[in-house]
């Protein structure tokens, strides 16, 4: 009797354990929906380093469907882009929500998601400060973009001592004006004086602006040109548009992204796309995994590295230290 008792009670704990572990296996090995929505083209050299780190982060635990607003070439079709791609939201029912840029917070997540559903959206590349768009809210959260202005401005100093006074030129774009917001924040701090700031919607205004600009400073930054049209109005790309500046300008040059460093300009500290996606899809698998979007606090990038293209030092005569050169990443411009 007591051996069948103890049969019955291992069929017993077979049963329960079968059916106790079955639903976590399943909740284990199900592959959550994540909706990705890019502000910009997919050629974008950003929107690739994004992508490449939500990837990184999300691809063997997650399907995931990349949408493009395309707004940087076309910013008057972007409303209409978003009203497609909520429909993609409606259809796909996803888990989670990436929104990248401010152009996607602009005209997506606002007006479509905020406080409107329940589906966590994390955001990143964000420049301007969260509480212009409401952040954080109920369901969103997310990482901010900022640019390594004071890092680079150190770092341009010890390349060319003499540096004493930096001007700005940028596409007229919300994301610029994001950059303006930091800048205004920190000029203060930095170790430079702001002498200009000039937005440009065309390659035209670009160049007179960075004419005048040299005039004005020992140095230009230079950022988010991407999508300034030419005289027959086409959108253009950096690798178009930056060697045209940086030649106007005539005097040393910074940027905040490796690609542009690449198409001309002189140096930086660089910020990566790479570490905006894999952080925000991170925090995404939290919020999924049901950590409450609330006690996901907004965060911003830290990660820099120094850039030097050694094209643009040889053709403004400049001979840094040899040690400057050797704590850096050497690049040739890429034509």
């Amino acid at each position: 009797m007591n051996m069948k008792a103890d049969f019955y009670r291992l069929i017993v704990l077979a049963v329960f354990l079968t059916y106790g572990l079955c639903p976590a296996m399943a909740e284990e090995s199900k592959k959550f929906k994540v909706l990705v929505v890019m502000s910009y083209e997919e050629a974008m050299p950003w929107v690739i380093d994004i992508k490449g780190g939500i990837d990184s982060a999300l691809s063997k635990t997650c399907e995931i469907r990349y949408a493009y607003m395309n707004t940087r070439n076309d910013f008057e079709g972007g409303k209409e882009k978003a009203r497609q791609i909520y429909a993609l939201y409606q259809e796909f029912q996803p888990d989670g929500v990436i929104a990248a840029d401010d152009d996607a917070q602009v005209l997506f997540v606002v007006p479509y998601l905020k406080d409107k559903v329940k589906t966590p959206v994390i955001f990143c590349g964000v420049n301007k400060e969260p509480e212009t768009y409401g952040y954080p809210a109920s369901n969103v959260s997310g990482i901010l973009e900022r640019i390594h202005f004071a890092e680079s401005i150190a770092f341009l100093q010890q390349i060319v001592p003499s540096v004493k006074t930096i001007a700005y030129l940028m596409g007229d774009n919300p994301t610029s004006k994001g950059y303006y917001q930091q800048i205004e924040k920190e000029k203060e701090g930095y170790s430079a004086k702001s002498a200009a700031f000039k937005f440009v919607k065309t390659l035209d205004e670009a160049v007179a602006a960075a004419n005048e600009l040299k005039a004005q400073s020992d140095a230009v930054f230079i950022e988010n040109i991407t999508g300034i049209k030419d005289k027959n109005d086409k959108p253009l790309t950096e690798q178009e548009a930056i060697p045209i500046l940086a030649k106007a300008c005539g005097k040393p040059t910074m940027g905040a992204n490796i690609s542009i460093i690449k198409f001309g300009l002189l140096c930086a500290v660089v910020k990566t796309g790479q570490e905006q996606g894999e952080t925000s899809a991170n925090m995404l698998l939290r919020a999924m995994k049901g950590t409450p979007v609330s006690q996901i606090p907004i965060t911003r990038n830290h990660n820099g590295k120094r850039m030097i293209n050694a094209t643009a030092l040889k053709e403004l005569g400049i001979k840094p230290r040899p040690d400057i050169l050797g704590g850096a990443e050497l690049v040739r411009t890429e034509n």
